[in-house]
């Protein structure tokens, strides 16, 4: 039986390499995705711009200023999904037991490959050259008896490589990193830690588990102290279903008329059916999610009789949710959510109101996007020349 078995998979810069595949001329340079007007925010930054201090939720801006050479590129989320979704399917060739934490990252417990591997180090080997074979993506691998120790392991292993942390050197390696690489170590555990003279994960073992609790409360302090102490018993959970699929924007400029809001929603809508119809799922609740621009937030949600995949329904659900709203006041962000999904081929009540042919529409739509791409049909209300507001991504 393999000590190590848990793998932690990152792929590294994941927005600024995929965009790398389809433009050759942003290698060796320095790249960030995100939005390149004054509200912009940096998704994801090349290791070239990190070296001049770029990093992700910057203001682009200030990325800018610190380095001038910069290349901002536009997100392209629907392009990023597809691709995590080439890169989870090569993990779940390895193995059942994969948990995602986001679209390009994951554990894994391969414990159970060890009758067709000489080792876990292997099987991570395996997975980085299946991904730059197969997707010309690199990424980098953590190996240890933990999931905590591996997801650090990862880190420590970028660029584009791999390090295994064995159980007899484990503690070593814990108790050498700042007391800020442990999970749940914010600003505010941060400056409570330091208070006690704690600045390493040595230091935190360290400290009886009592004065832990006192200072940072029960939950935190008992977490930080099994962790320091390198326990973390939680398994490699495998993915169920999808719990949700969204799309939100922040724009350039506030929309500042009901008729452009109800336009981003319509350009939200496409891109939802879009996403829900790829995955073969469709949605009984639909939520918007409304920001103003002193930051205040508010959230609808509509829960429907039957399940909706295409465009039109879900437009109509959102603008009858946005009909509650005060959109008297510019709106800064903008974003539509999918829960209670179900599998698409699930039986549901035919909806004599939605009137004939519709359904054939959106799905002869579908095809043809399949086909020549998400930018082949659109209605012409989203047409250049049109009212479709100007976007910035937020990661």
């Amino acid at each position: 039986m393999w000590t190590e078995p848990i793998l932690h998979v990152d792929m590294d810069s994941f927005f600024v390499e995929v965009e790398r595949l389809d433009d050759a001329a942003l290698r060796d340079r320095p790249v960030a995705v995100g939005g390149a007007g004054p509200r912009g925010v940096i998704a994801s930054a090349s290791y070239e711009a990190r070296a001049a201090g770029v990093h992700s939720a910057q203001p682009t801006s200030n990325a800018r200023r610190m380095c001038p050479e910069l290349v901002v590129v536009p997100a392209d989320h629907e392009r990023y999904a597809d691709v995590s979704a080439r890169v989870f399917s090569i993990f779940r060739s390895f193995t059942p037991l994969v948990e995602g934490l986001s679209l390009d990252e994951a554990f894994l417990d391969v414990g159970g490959l060890r009758l067709h591997h000489e080792s876990p180090m292997s099987v991570g080997d395996s997975i980085r050259s299946t991904i730059r074979a197969e997707l010309r993506l690199p990424a980098s691998v953590g190996v240890a008896s933990v999931k905590f120790v591996a997801k650090l392991a990862s880190q420590r292993a970028k660029p584009d490589g791999l390090l295994h942390i064995p159980v007899a050197t484990q503690l070593e390696f814990l108790h050498a990193l700042p007391a800020g690489a442990m999970w749940g170590v914010g600003p505010a555990t941060m400056a409570a830690l330091s208070r006690l003279g704690v600045a390493s994960v040595g230091d935190i073992a360290a400290v009886p588990e009592a004065t832990l609790v006192g200072t940072l409360g029960p939950s935190v302090g008992r977490h930080l102290h099994d962790l320091a102490s390198g326990i973390d018993a939680r398994p490699v959970v495998a993915d169920t279903d999808s719990k949700s699929i969204s799309v939100e924007e922040t724009y350039d400029e506030d929309l500042e008329t009901r008729d452009l809001v109800e336009t981003a929603l319509l350009a939200h809508a496409q891109r939802l059916s879009g996403r829900l119809r790829r995955a073969g799922l469709r949605t009984r609740t639909v939520t918007l999610k409304v920001r103003y621009p002193d930051f205040s937030t508010v959230t609808r949600a509509e829960t429907v009789p039957s399940p909706l995949d295409g465009a039109r329904p879900i437009f109509q659900v959102a603008r009858g949710l946005l009909a509650g709203l005060d959109v008297l006041t510019p709106v800064r962000l903008l974003g539509l959510v999918a829960t209670a999904l179900e599998p698409a081929e699930t039986p549901t009540q035919l909806d004599l109101a939605a009137g004939p042919g519709w359904e054939e529409v959106e799905d002869a739509v579908a095809r043809v996007r399949s086909r020549f791409g998400e930018d082949a049909v659109a209605p012409a209300r989203l047409l250049p020349g049109g009212k479709a507001p100007r976007r910035v991504e937020e990661p």
